[in-house]
């Protein structure tokens, strides 16, 4: 399943770390489909408060910190501007999907990067 969310579908994840030669596309090609997939886990699940959507940005946010290591077997690494690149996405989704007031640091706390 993709997800179906019109501003997600047409929203292009990422797009700063594309548009930076320093982060390889084929590493932050995995970071975007761990985003659509948190898309995809949100509407199947649709999360009825914070907790439950934190939950479910955790579990994303895991999958970044094992990127990490991907960045940094490619010449890379989730520095500062990926940080911010990846923290606007996660709240990009949380706002989208009715949770504007979700607080970024919270709906990427576990990360390692």
């Amino acid at each position: 399943m993709s997800p179906t969310h019109q501003q997600v579908t047409g929203h292009p994840f990422l797009k700063a770390m594309y548009d930076d030669g320093y982060y390889p596309d084929h590493v932050v090609d995995k970071g975007r489909a761990v985003l659509l997939r948190l898309c995809e886990r949100i509407e199947t699940e649709q999360p009825a408060d914070l907790a439950a959507l934190y939950a479910l940005t955790h579990a994303a946010t895991e999958e970044f910190n094992e990127l990490d290591a991907e960045f940094h077997e490619a010449g890379s690494e989730i520095e500062t501007v990926a940080r911010d690149a990846i923290g606007e996405e996660f709240w990009f989704v949380a706002s989208t999907y009715g949770f504007p007031e979700a607080d970024v640091e919270e709906l990427i706390a576990p990360r390692e990067w």
